[in-house]
């Protein structure tokens, strides 16, 4: 059997960004919400602030080392598996990686070991500032590689000579036509993420009894935070996908498995896509919903994937699936944060043992939102590296054999089956401590019992944040 080169880097591809996606989904949430807890211990004097962000600034400085540790590894792949496509882009893109190296990296660098290290070292203030630093350097990163990303998905200020591209407007560049709404999705999605990990280990730890002042402190800001977050994530996912529509129309059928042009279209919730026979089996329908959702008409259509050749069409298994998912997330996220918030006016939230325990079954589901968002985005973009310009079969190295990458590929999974699982242990370790200061914690919190004093809902601190 011929082991095909440009299979095996797609898998390589997927296989190491899945992981390393998974570590900025989580840092650039966290970086913000140590920021605000560095400000509130700055501005309130109070110390409970400080313990719950010096708890959470062991877990990102774990998680940050092993994002920058993965990280590294993305742009060796694109000089060893992709450098047709490195060559060809190399005079709008290397920029603004060097961009993100030099702006986003050094802050999070320069900023994370006063962070870390200082907070008896250095006035408060400096504290703050190194928190804030450590969260804009994450944002900007974020900025950077998502700018790079939105030009491959809707390119735009350049002109192509000799078979690469060149830079006209740097400005058209960076803000290309898709990246307001990618670069909001994305933060947001990212906040949404850590939102509910604070939310899950805030629960954990109220349930086992240990650091409960500071847990019901986090289960609070957490909920606080997503009862805005998550609907506000379905208004810029509209705003995204009417972009998507737009720029990449092509992708959106396929998101949507539409492979023939429909008027008024239904909305698709189910069904087997078939891309040989072009057509979606056992479809389960909402007649003309798709239209009115998805285009806010009674009568707007899309064209159907059967309206462009064979070879410009993405698979539409992949990204139909993974945005339902998405989506099936985002609502059962919804749930949690108006039941979290119905039980918190209550006074139930904290004696409520099943919702702690949902807290806990959630917290990951973030993480699986990500990585269904960046498959929609990425298989629906194909066949193209720069889309409708530079397709991925152009793009992988031509002396790559088969073998060659077959065997970076076993390393990479052996390596990574290592070093993630090992970096996630060491800080679910963490958890398990829980703070410093709860060495004399009460007893764990069981149905029926009744709510400690310092977490009932009637106090000051309950409206914090």
């Amino acid at each position: 059997m011929t082991l095909d080169p440009l299979i095996l880097s797609r898998l390589q591809w997927v296989w190491v960004i899945s992981w390393h996606i998974l570590l900025p989904a989580f840092t650039v949430g966290l970086a913000s919400y140590i920021a605000v807890l560095e400000g509130l211990a700055f501005f309130t004097g109070r110390e409970i602030w400080a313990r719950i962000s010096a708890f959470w600034t062991k877990i990102f400085a774990v998680s940050f080392g092993m994002g920058v540790v993965s990280g590294i590894v993305m742009p060796f792949q694109i000089g060893t598996n992709w450098s047709r496509f490195s060559d060809t882009t190399a005079n709008v893109l290397a920029p603004l990686l060097a961009y993100e190296g030099l702006t986003a990296f050094f802050l999070e660098a320069s900023f994370l070991g006063v962070l870390l290290f200082g907070r008896k070292l250095v006035p408060a203030w400096v504290h703050f500032f190194a928190g804030l630093m450590v969260a804009a350097g994450t944002l900007f990163s974020t900025f950077w590689i998502l700018s790079v990303n939105s030009w491959m998905q809707t390119p735009q200020g350049f002109h192509i000579a000799g078979g690469r591209f060149f830079p006209d407007d740097w400005w058209a560049i960076i803000f290309s036509p898709s990246f307001p709404y990618r670069y909001l999705h994305n933060v947001n999605a990212f906040y949404i993420t850590t939102g509910f990990v604070v939310l899950g280990v805030g629960a954990w730890l109220l349930r086992r009894g240990r650091s409960t002042e500071e847990a019901g402190i986090m289960v609070r800001m957490a909920l606080n935070l997503l009862i805005i977050l998550v609907p506000l994530q379905f208004v810029i996912g509209d705003l995204h996908g009417t972009n998507t529509r737009e720029y990449q129309p092509a992708k959106f059928a396929a998101i949507e498995g539409r492979y023939d042009t429909v008027s008024p279209l239904p909305l698709t919730l189910f069904g087997m896509p078939d891309d040989v026979s072009g057509k979606m089996r056992y479809a389960v329908e909402v007649p003309a919903l798709g239209s009115l959702l998805l285009m806010h008409s009674r009568s707007a259509t899309i064209k159907g994937l059967d309206s462009y050749p064979m070879d410009q069409r993405a698979p539409v298994g992949p990204p139909f699936f993974a945005f339902r998912i998405m989506v099936g997330i985002a609502v059962l996220m919804l749930f949690v944060a108006v039941i979290g918030q119905l039980l918190r006016r209550r006074g139930r939230l904290y004696r409520s043992v099943w919702f702690l325990r949902l807290c806990q079954w959630t917290a990951p589901l973030g993480f699986v939102a990500v990585i269904a968002g960046w498959t929609t985005t990425e298989v629906g973009r194909q066949p193209w590296t720069v889309y409708g310009l530079l397709r991925t079969a152009k793009s992988v190295t031509p002396s790559l054999t088969g073998t060659d990458v077959a065997i970076s590929l076993a390393l990479y999974v052996l390596v990574y089956l290592i070093m993630f699982p090992t970096g996630f242990a060491f800080m679910a370790g963490i958890v398990r401590r829980g703070m410093d200061a709860a060495a004399d914690a009460p007893a764990p919190i069981e149905a029926g019992r009744p709510i400690p004093a310092f977490v009932a809902p009637a106090t000051e601190d309950d409206h914090v944040a």
